[in-house]
């Protein structure tokens, strides 16, 4: 197993880098403002900075970083790994100035892989574009949503079209003006084998019978510039038999596809922000005070500091080879590896942010710092993409299988 960056990953590196420094970094400020100050629909679009950034990053050749293939950068997952990693150092603003953010990287990466060449014409490309936001509708209030198969939603065919009933929440960028597409899955024959009952269709967001309801809170937040996490319900929205993405039946397949890329970027992005919150920590610890005594000199910080080092490598080394995993032998052969990623990374992070915080004192949980809404997206991705306890369990069983025969 080599992590070794290659030329290409360096030089990216490099300028994505000075991108942040340059740009990103110095934003933040303005991008808090506009967001403090935008109103009505306004609230749930990004603010205008982004925009500004898109730009840049588009000129700098700092765009669709994440796509292998030919739509995009072509660059492999251990390529872009360390890339998602630095933009997490700024996850609300990084993202979405490079065209990388959730969770439009995931539908994206549906659409290449298993659209239509019409669905990618009308759908892919302007999403290439940076032009239209999209949005990916799968959990609902009423199911336990960490099984992916209680989902009610149903499809149902009806000669030329399918008509879809149900109701969906925390779909992320909903509320955004800019989201013209919705990919949803529900289920199109309840009868079938479990795996087999769902499928993927897609919607335009203006289709009648779709009732955009309310933006939901995160942790008090309403992530309005990220579209905010929509709660949706769908009353005999009817579409084209040719919006169906694949095939009846392979909704599940899809999304398990769709998952893999995508934990991978939230994992690389959390180091990110792990590095963020202990370049935060040190900086704090050498500028205050406390009981005659600097707080880098006293042994539970330092202590913090320590284990903070040494978690941030062990998470880096156990991502990158799940990355190069996912490039050698594919996202089946790296299960377990992308299952532990997700199990470790965010509860890691989690405890990092939230010493960085206790070393904030109360300006750590105060608009001031980037902790707060650092703890709150970390807290919230270990509930994203599968809850701790659904990849506990699937890992735990696929380790237990190894000695059931010699067992018995």
């Amino acid at each position: 197993m080599d992590f070794g960056y290659d030329t290409r990953t360096e030089e990216l590196r490099t300028r994505l880098s000075a991108f942040l420094d340059q740009h990103v970094l110095p934003a933040e400020p303005v991008f808090e403002e506009q967001r403090e100050q935008a109103t009505g629909d306004d609230r749930w679009t990004a603010p205008p900075i982004v925009e500004q950034l898109k730009a840049e990053a588009r000129s700098q050749g700092l765009w669709n970083l994440f796509l292998p293939g030919e739509h995009g950068a072509g660059l492999t997952n251990l390529q872009y790994a360390p890339l998602a990693e630095l933009t997490g150092r700024s996850p609300h603003l990084a993202p979405p100035a490079l065209n990388c953010a959730a969770p439009d990287t995931g539908n994206m990466e549906v659409l290449a892989e298993f659209g239509t060449p019409a669905q990618r014409k009308e759908w892919l490309d302007p999403l290439l574009a940076g032009e239209i936001r999209s949005a990916f509708a799968m959990t609902e209030p009423d199911v336990a949503s960490s099984d992916a198969t209680n989902i009610e939603t149903r499809i149902e065919r009806d000669g030329d079209a399918y008509v879809i009933n149900g109701r969906k929440w925390f779909i992320s960028g909903a509320m955004n003006p800019k989201c013209a597409i919705l990919i949803v899955m529900g289920k199109t024959d309840p009868a079938a084998e479990r795996h087999r009952q769902q499928s993927q269709i897609l919607v335009p967001r203006d289709t009648p019978g779709v009732e955009v309801r309310r933006g939901m809170r995160v942790f008090g937040y309403d992530d309005g510039d990220h579209g905010g996490h929509a709660e949706i319900v769908f009353r005999d929205v009817r579409v084209p038999v040719g919006n169906l993405i694949g095939e009846e039946g392979g909704g599940f397949a899809i999304a398990q596809a769709r998952l893999g890329p995508g934990r991978i970027h939230h994992c690389m992005r959390l180091i990110g922000m792990a590095e963020r919150a202990l370049e935060l920590m040190c900086r704090r610890a050498g500028a205050r005070t406390a009981f005659g005594k600097p707080l880098a000199a006293q042994g539970v910080v330092q202590e913090w500091i320590a284990e903070a080092r040494v978690e941030i490598e062990q998470l880096r080394l156990l991502v990158l080879k799940t990355a190069w995993l996912m490039d050698t032998v594919g996202n089946q052969g790296a299960h377990t590896e992308i299952q532990a990623i997700k199990i470790a990374t965010p509860a890691a992070v989690q405890k990092i942010v939230d010493r960085a915080i206790q070393l904030h004192g109360a300006g750590g949980v105060s608009q001031d710092f980037p902790l707060a809404q650092l703890w709150a997206a970390t807290r919230t991705l270990r509930l994203a993409d599968g809850p701790d306890e659904v990849h506990k369990r699937s890992l735990a069983r696929r380790e237990l299988r190894k000695y059931a025969s010699s067992d018995s």
